[in-house]
């Protein structure tokens, strides 16, 4: 899985792994609130801390390179602008700081900031609609009185017209929103019902790994809409296909090689990489063992839904011409290229190095038919998450001044096609057009 991006291409993704902050806007003076009431009990405050990781308020409310927690500043990509996350500190000036509960509610569940002003979906205010009033409330008396007030103003929008003109948004949440809270839909399973809160909801595993439609909406918010967790690209990242795809989804994973994977980036070859690295870093670590099962169990219960790729490791002839090799492997270039550059780490089978380096055969990223994450990459590198239970931190070189579009394509094709993969080849303009959309 992955979440919204922590830099302007990232997200989805993720995220989107994205999401937006809490917009200002002009907050009612005098109105009771969190800061100046009396403080809670440790049982609410643990809760909301709690909420806080889980929602990963913290990872999109904070600026990249040491920026003061939860005082926004991270730029979200978007196909209309950057959207730059805003402070929920509770500064009364420059945060949040003069919420109500009525209004932090309107905020976080609507989409909607005090005085009207309605916020743009990178903030996924429509998986946090199905957020419980209790965890709600909770999260508030949790920024309120232990999240520490930064005097930061936020940064404005920078979207072009005719998007920049918030009353439209109100059209938007009216034709997309989804209604009515969370439901569930197995109400004699408590874990599956706890892994579709957390999934559906606080996680908002969606707002990444959902395809948008053409108003920027997701293509369903639960397990009934056909596309909903099928995968999505977010600001160059590709979050894959969360459903039983046994080819580019999570098919071949048990639920405790998700529940690992979570916990530590780290599952059965698979390693985390792009915007879920900070995913894993700055929320899912931090979930008990039993709700990341919960998160697990309701994963593995999807069916399968848009396959791509397969994986056959006892058939070694998936390269044939059906997907554009010819030639013997010593006389493919991307054979060449993978040997010189890649099989040092990953090995000249393509299993890697547990809890070290990726498996490549078999690895659903390498089958899914969207290969932007691929090919990203390649192009930039990338690392492992660092977390408190996992293995060290590794890191990928970046090979965009190393190799050629057709060498890095060649190179892909051939691991797409290699150990028992069978996913289509990757064409050298396939590369050049996502290196010009990166700048790279």
């Amino acid at each position: 899985m992955k979440k919204p991006p922590r830099t302007a291409t990232d997200l989805l993704m993720l995220t989107l792994p994205a999401v937006l902050a809490i917009a200002m806007g002009s907050p009612r003076h005098g109105a009771p609130t969190a800061a100046t009431a009396a403080p809670a009990d440790a049982a609410t405050l643990a809760r909301g801390e709690y909420v806080a990781k889980a929602a990963d308020c913290a990872g999109c409310h904070t600026a990249p390179r040491g920026g003061a927690p939860f005082a926004g500043g991270l730029g979200m990509g978007s196909p209309f602008g950057t959207i730059k996350t805003s402070n929920i500190t509770p500064d009364p000036n420059f945060g949040i700081g003069r919420y109500s509960l009525e209004d932090f509610d309107r905020a976080v569940r609507h989409g909607v900031a005090p005085g009207g002003k309605a916020l743009y979906p990178a903030m996924p205010y429509p998986e946090f609609s199905k957020m419980s009033d209790d965890d709600l409330r909770a999260l508030y008396v949790y920024i309120m009185q232990r999240v520490k007030p930064v005097a930061k103003p936020s940064e404005p929008a920078d979207v072009a017209f005719p998007f920049n003109q918030r009353w439209t948004l109100f059209g938007w949440q009216s034709a997309f929103m989804p209604h009515g809270g969370f439901k569930s839909r197995a109400p004699n399973d408590p874990q599956w019902t706890r892994g579709a809160y957390l999934v559906q909801s606080l996680g908002h595993c969606g707002a990444c790994h959902t395809p948008r439609g053409w108003g920027y909406q997701e293509r369903g918010y639960d397990e009934s809409a056909a596309r909903f967790l099928t995968g999505g690209v977010n600001d160059h990242w590709f979050a894959p296909n969360l459903t039983g795809d046994p080819g580019s989804g999570l098919g071949r994973m048990g639920e405790a090689d998700i529940a690992q994977f979570l916990k530590t980036g780290h599952a059965r070859g698979d390693v985390a990489y792009g915007s879920m690295v900070e995913q894993i870093e700055d929320s899912t670590q931090y979930l008990s063992d039993t709700d990341l099962l919960a998160i697990a169990h309701y994963l593995k219960s999807l069916p399968v839904r848009q396959p791509s790729g397969t994986f056959a490791p006892a058939d070694q002839s998936a390269r044939t011409s059906a997907n554009g090799n010819h030639v013997a492997e010593p006389q493919s270039l991307g054979y060449v290229v993978y040997q010189s550059f890649c099989a040092k780490c990953h090995g000249d089978d393509g299993k890697g190095v547990p809890l070290a380096i990726p498996a490549l055969a078999g690895n659903a990223s390498v089958l899914t038919k969207d290969t932007t994450s691929l090919i990203r990459l390649l192009v930039e590198g990338g690392n492992s998450p660092a977390t408190l239970s996992g293995p060290p931190r590794q890191r990928m070189p970046a090979f965009a001044g190393t190799l050629s579009n057709a060498q890095l394509a060649e190179a892909l094709t051939y691991v797409r096609s290699a150990w028992g993969n069978d996913a289509q080849p990757i064409s050298g303009n396939d590369v050049a057009s996502l290196r010009e959309l990166l700048h790279k």
